[in-house]
C-alpha cells in the first residue's frame, strides 16, 4: 500500500511539474507561442524574451512553486521519508524539462517532450526541502545573472549553489545526505537540458543578458570604425 502511495506522489509531482506555465502565460498575454521564441524553452528567461519582464518573473515564480509544492505534498504524505521528498522534487524538474503536455515531433519525425531547463523548479525543490535556502540561492543567482550575463550560466549556478547549501547543512548535521544528492542530480538534469547552450558558450555564441559598460563601449567603437 505504501509503495502505491509513494508512486502516486512521484507521478503527481511529475504531472504538476509538466504544467508549462511559461507557455500559458505568454500565450494568454501576447498570443505568441513561446516555443517559437529564441531557445524555444518554457522557462522564465524565454518568457521574458517573449512577453516582457513581468511574464518572466511570473513564470519563474510558478516554475519554482511546482518544485516546492511537489516536496510539500511528499512531506505531507510521509514527513520523515526524506528520499521521497527528494524524488518528488526531481520528478517535478523532469516534468518541467520534459512536459507531458508538450509532445511534438522532431525533424526526424520522432516524438519528443519539450519544456524548460529546470533552474526555477530546482530552486523550488530546494525551498521545499529547506525554505531559508531561498535567501541564499536567489540573491546569488541574481548576481550571477547580471554579473556574468548569461542565463544558462545562472541556471547552472542555481544547482551548484543548491549542492553547496545542502553540503554545508549536512556537514553541520542539519540536513540528510540525500539532500546533497538532490542538488547533484538536479545539476545533472540542468546540464543535460542546457547542452546546446554549453556548446554556444564554448563557441562564443551564447546570448548575453548582463550589464557590462565596457562591452557597450566596445560595440559602439566597432560601429564607428
Amino acid at each position: 500500500m505504501q509503495i502505491l502511495i509513494d508512486a502516486s506522489v512521484i507521478m503527481l509531482a511529475y504531472v504538476f511539474g509538466s504544467i508549462p506555465f511559461g507557455l500559458l502565460i505568454v500565450k494568454l498575454s501576447t498570443g505568441r507561442d513561446i516555443r517559437e521564441v529564441a531557445s524555444g524553452r518554457t522557462g522564465g528567461t524565454n518568457a521574458a524574451r517573449a512577453a516582457g519582464a513581468w511574464a518572466g518573473v511570473l513564470t519563474g515564480f510558478m516554475d519554482g512553486f511546482k518544485g516546492a509544492a511537489a516536496v510539500w505534498v511528499a512531506q505531507g504524505v510521509a514527513p520523515t521519508t526524506y528520499w521521497l521528498h527528494v524524488v518528488a522534487a526531481l520528478a517535478a524538474i523532469l516534468g518541467h524539462n520534459y512536459s507531458l503536455f508538450i509532445i511534438e515531433r522532431d525533424e526526424k519525425g520522432r516524438l519528443r517532450l519539450r519544456g524548460g531547463a529546470g533552474g526555477g523548479t530546482t530552486v523550488g525543490g530546494a525551498i521545499g526541502l529547506w525554505w531559508p535556502s531561498a535567501f541564499i540561492i536567489l540573491p546569488i543567482a541574481v548576481l550571477v545573472f547580471f554579473g556574468i550575463g548569461y542565463a544558462s550560466v545562472t541556471t547552472m549556478s542555481i544547482a551548484v549553489i543548491t549542492i553547496v547549501v545542502f553540503a554545508v547543512r549536512y556537514d553541520l548535521g542539519l540536513s540528510p545526505l540525500i539532500y546533497v544528492l538532490y542538488g547533484v542530480i538536479a545539476l545533472t538534469l540542468v546540464l543535460w537540458a542546457l547542452r546546446p547552450n554549453i556548446r554556444a558558450l564554448i563557441q562564443g555564441r551564447e546570448r548575453f543578458h548582463g550589464w557590462r559598460p565596457w562591452r557597450k563601449k566596445q560595440q559602439e567603437g566597432t560601429k564607428t570604425e
